[in-house]
């Protein structure tokens, strides 16, 4: 199960009922937080979700409406008695954006560790969860995220007979350990059959049409994806600004065949970007223009 909440679905600067992007994933009493901009922390109480088990934050990259928010978040993680590591995931010079937003969160009472990207494509596992970064073309170095929750093979009683397995090794093997035992080497795979299918989301903002971003959402179970402009005559100014606009997100939904397509990074300008819907899903039916707060609870599909 993977729980899923768009905190926030505005672009560029907060209005009083949009808070800026930021999408928030929980799994497994841990969770994972992309792009932190001003009044994340908000959004999240609103949310009735907690701060204490963020683990991983993630940026896409760093513009003020994708990071702003990050100082004021660790304060209230520190005040929240946390102790526990951090990691911040996030394009080159990672680790001297935080820095300088430290300035005015100086003191935590938790470390942070940083893994910059440097590759256009770089996969990280962490938290149960197998993160891949790829590189977009925004004004800046800016990247994209896809999650997966990968769900291994069911436990089969025969295979592990048949590979000698004392019962007293099977509970631990089926959750992922190995063993040794009398010179041999148990592994996972020695109990359990082909692994099953996970679950998958992508999240990608601040960017132009690219095909890796539907090659990455191909067999996903949602793809969040930007749409800065719903007016058919702001083609221009998204080129321009390296945005996307509904329709584009809307044909690399399609060309990905995701499950379904959550709008988001909305313009300022964009007052009711719910009139563009018809339109959009002639496109990909399967769209969704998201509020804020808009969740949903991914589940494994039934054997």
């Amino acid at each position: 199960m993977l729980d899923i909440c768009l905190l926030g679905t505005g672009g560029m600067m907060p209005l009083p009922r949009r808070w800026l992007t930021s999408l928030m994933l929980r799994y497994n009493g841990k969770s994972i937080l992309i792009d932190c901009g001003e009044g994340t922390q908000l959004a999240i109480k609103e949310q009735g979700w907690s701060f204490n088990p963020i683990d991983v934050i993630c940026f896409t990259h760093y513009h003020a409406d994708h990071i702003s928010g990050l100082p004021g978040l660790l304060l209230t993680m520190g005040n929240a008695d946390r102790t526990e590591p951090v990691t911040m995931i996030g394009p080159k010079g990672l680790s001297r954006v935080v820095s300088s937003l430290r300035v005015i969160a100086p003191e935590l009472p938790f470390d942070i560790n940083f893994i910059e990207l440097t590759e256009n494509e770089q996969t990280i596992e962490i938290c149960g969860l197998v993160i891949e970064a790829f590189k977009v073309n925004h004004n800046v170095l800016c990247y994209g995220y896809s999650v997966k929750l990968n769900r291994q093979g069911r436990f089969m009683v025969e295979k592990a007979e048949e590979n000698n397995i004392p019962k007293q090794y099977w509970s631990k093997l089926q959750k992922g350990e190995e063993i040794q035992y009398e010179g041999r080497i148990l592994t996972p795979d020695m109990v359990l059959g082909e692994e099953r299918k996970g679950l998958h989301i992508v999240y990608c903002t601040d960017t132009r049409p690219m095909p890796i971003i539907a090659s990455k959402g191909v067999g996903s179970d949602l793809m969040i994806l930007e749409g800065m402009y719903g007016e058919p005559d702001k083609i221009k100014k998204a080129k321009e600004y390296k945005h996307m606009t509904f329709y584009e997100a809307a044909e690399l939904a399609r060309e990905a065949d995701t499950k379904q397509m959550w709008l988001t990074h909305y313009s300022p300008s964009l007052i009711r970007p719910e009139e563009y819907l018809e339109e959009v899903r002639n496109i990909f039916p399967r769209t969704i223009v998201a509020k804020d707060g808009r969740s949903i609870v991914l589940n494994f599909e039934e054997d």
